[in-house]
This record gives C-alpha cells, sequence and structure tokens, in this order.
C-alpha cells in the first residue's frame, strides 16, 4: 500500500509530508487494534452484525445494493486507488520515478519484494488450488504503517531511506493495480465495459480541453466507478483512470495544477479516514480456539513468510546487485544494515495485504487464516525493521567498491 504526497519541492515538503504520512500510519495501528479487540470482546457480535449491514442506493430499476463491508472494500477503497494514481502520475513525469537513475533503484527493488514472496506464497500451498489464488497477497506493501514506524525513529534514519522505501512502495503499487486488473476480475459483462469505455473516453476529453475543474472529473468518474463495479472488473481501479486524466501541466486560475490541488485535498482523507476505516473494518480477527497450530498451516503461513522473509530477500537482494553491479548507488548517508531494515519494513502489508486477499477469497472459511497471516507478518516485519534501524551504525564510509576489495 502507497502514500507519495511530496508536492512541494525541498525539505520543508518532504518533511511536512512524513508528519503526515506517519501520523496517518499510528492511527492505522490504533484502528486495527480497536477491530482485534472488539472481535476478541464481548461485542465481537455486535461488530460482524455492523459489517453486514446492508446499504443500497437506488435509481429506478437501477440498484447498487452490498453489505456495508463491501462499500468500504469496493467504494472507499476506489477513492484510495485515486490517490495512488495520481501519485504515481506524479511521480513518473515529475518526481522520485522521473529519470532512470531515479527509477531503476526503487522500481528494481519494487520488483523483487514482489516476485519472492509471490514464490514462497506458492511454494507453502503448491498443493492447494483454492489457496493458491492468494499468492498476490504478500506482494504488497503498507507504506503508510511502514512510515509509522518510521516515525518513531526520529533522526535515525536518512531522508534518503525514507524517500526510497516511498519510491517502492509507487513502484509496488504499479504493479498491484497490473495484477488487481489481470487477475482479479469476474465475469466480465461486455455492456458495462462499453459504457466504462466511454466515460473514460470523456475523461480523456476533459483533459485534451485543458479542463481545470476538479467537479467534472468527479462527476464522470462517480459513473465510472458504477459502470466498472458492475462490468466485473474491480471498482477500484476506476480510481486509478481518473487519476490520469486529471491534469498536471496544465494550471488552474489559481497557478496550481489540477492534480497536485487535488491530492493535496485527498490526502488527509485518505490517511486519516478511508484507510482507518478500512484497516477496522478487515482487520477484525477472533483469536478464540486459534493455536499457534493454526498459523502453521500453509496458507497463513506462506503469507506471513512471504511478507518477513520474501519482502526482505526480495527488496534488499535485488537492491544489493543493483548496487554491487554499479548499476545504482547505496540511498545518501545510508549504511547497508539501515537498507536491510527498510527492506524489512517493506513486509508490513497491512492494509493492502488485506485488500487483496478480500479479492482472492470470497468464502468465509479463508478470512482468519487470511488475517492471521497478515497480522503475524507485518507485525513481525514491523518489529525487525524498527530494531534493525534503532541499532543500526549510520553511514559508512566505505563505498561499495571498496567492501569489494
Amino acid at each position: 500500500m502507497v502514500i507519495g504526497n511530496v508536492i512541494r519541492k525541498g525539505t520543508d515538503g518532504i518533511a511536512d509530508f512524513l508528519k503526515l504520512e506517519s501520523a496517518g500510519g499510528l492511527l492505522l495501528v490504533a484502528a486495527a487494534a480497536l477491530a482485534l479487540v472488539f472481535s476478541n470482546s464481548p461485542f465481537r457480535h455486535a461488530y460482524d452484525d455492523l459489517l453486514k449491514i446492508p446499504v443500497q442506493i437506488s435509481f429506478g430499476s437501477f440498484a447498487v445494493a452490498k453489505p456495508l463491508l463491501l462499500w468500504i472494500n469496493d467504494g472507499l477503497m476506489a477513492i484510495f486507488f485515486l490517490l495512488v494514481g495520481l501519485e504515481v502520475k506524479r511521480e513518473v513525469i515529475e518526481g522520485e520515478l522521473s529519470t532512470p537513475a531515479q527509477i531503476v533503484l526503487p522500481v528494481v527493488a519494487g520488483l523483487g519484494g514482489m516476485v519472492v514472496p509471490a514464490l514462497i506464497y506458492f511454494i507453502f500451498n503448491r498443493g492447494n488450488g483454492a489457496a493458491l489464488n492468494g499468492w498476490a497477497i504478500p506482494t504488497a506493501t503498507d507504506i503508510a504503517f511502514a512510515l509509522g514506524v518510521l516515525s518513531l525513529l526520529g533522526k535515525r534514519v536518512p531522508v534518503s531511506l525514507k524517500i526510497f522505501l516511498t519510491a517502492v512502495a509507487i513502484a509496488d503499487d504499479l504493479g498491484a493495480i497490473v495484477i488487481i486488473a489481470l487477475f482479479y476480475t469476474a465475469e466480465l459483462s461486455i455492456a458495462m465495459l462499453f459504457l466504462a469505455a466511454v466515460a473514460i473516453a470523456v475523461l480523456i476529453a476533459l483533459n485534451l480541453r485543458k479542463v481545470t475543474r476538479i467537479a467534472p472529473y468527479m462527476i464522470v468518474g462517480v459513473i465510472l466507478w458504477v459502470f466498472v463495479l458492475k462490468s466485473g472488473v474491480h471498482a477500484t481501479l476506476a480510481g486509478v483512470a481518473i487519476a490520469f486524466a486529471v491534469p498536471l501541466k496544465t494550471k488552474n486560475a489559481q497557478g496550481t495544477a489540477p492534480l497536485h490541488q487535488l491530492e493535496h485535498s485527498l490526502h488527509p482523507w485518505v490517511a486519516f479516514g478511508v484507510l482507518p476505516v478500512f484497516a477496522f473494518a478487515n482487520a477484525g480477527v477472533s483469536f478464540a480456539g486459534v493455536t499457534l497450530s493454526a498459523l502453521a498451516q500453509p496458507l497463513p503461513l506462506g503469507i506471513a513468510v512471504g511478507l518477513f522473509a520474501g519482502k526482505l530477500c526480495g527488496v534488499c537482494g535485488a537492491s544489493a546487485i543493483l548496487i554491487r553491479l554499479g548499476l545504482a548507488k547505496l540511498p545518501e548517508d545510508a549504511s547497508w544494515l539501515q537498507l536491510i531494515g527498510i527492506a524489512a519494513l517493506c513486509g508490513v502489508g497491512f492494509t493492502m495485504s488485506l485488500f487483496i486477499g478480500s479479492l482472492a477469497f470470497d468464502s468465509p472459511d479463508y478470512f482468519t487464516p487470511l488475517r492471521l497471516g497478515v497480522i503475524a507478518g507485518s507485525t513481525l516485519s514491523g518489529v525487525t525493521g524498527y530494531l534493525l534501524l534503532r541499532f543500526a551504525p549510520g553511514h559508512s564510509r566505505l563505498t561499495p567498491s571498496r567492501m569489494e576489495n
């Protein structure tokens, strides 16, 4: 999961972003903890009943009816993916991923951090065809949680590593968008796909005509979301399509790019509203009757080991190979042990892993093992990353070339 809201240039902009993101990460932790408390208390049934409340919006014979949990996962998370799409577009065009020198290390590290966890999950679950549908669960990174952990370390971690972690998560989100589009779609409705394509064409036309007001994009975007929801493609991808249409180069009357304006406006709502609500709705798991043997089952163990060992080895291994080959450089003022700590934090997959899990499995039988694996792997990754960064020595004066000799 990723938030990269470095809108303004310079140290002050980065500092403001990190403060907001870290606070959002801490709120996520609190929301998840509250869900666990409710799920393991006399209020458990009230918690479950709350998420099952039916909610329906209808216009004549056309209706969208879902339980509250699915409105959160399909509706609120579409807003999250709108923000993700805005961030990806900005970073690719003018940010941390805009040049080959900037993009190579985090993108390759992010790719390694997706491939290795998926392979580990596959190894653990290769004998269970149904469970294999969750192969993408441990590939995710929750940047809000990870930066929440980093906030506890203060100035012990150089800013370059925080930017590296954010860039890796952006690459991770790009991969998640592709995975959801290709592997987690239901049976498709050609009629609804056609109407969705018409809505996307309208968004493109608004962009080409240099429309700088946000309202037209949002109105068409809501219509697009409904069509995508009904088409069988996961509705959150509508948020990405809307984001890519919002202008970045064209300025409005205030001299601000609409993309920057929308991103800046959405970020607090997502950090302090959308993601905590999602965490509260999806993190609740009852530990009644759960033993260590339950965590040792292939599905939760594959998720936990994939997040912890897979992310650490994938991100750190891919980064080390590039740096040793001279194709990239270690982030400024960072030591190798600190880089390993950042790689460990990439295994905090919490909200995005839970989200992908909700797409992979629709049977209640999978909910508890899914959540056990995500919580165990994310917790172990967060604690390990914190300890490594807490006690790691600072920047080494030895360059990679000297270390090789």
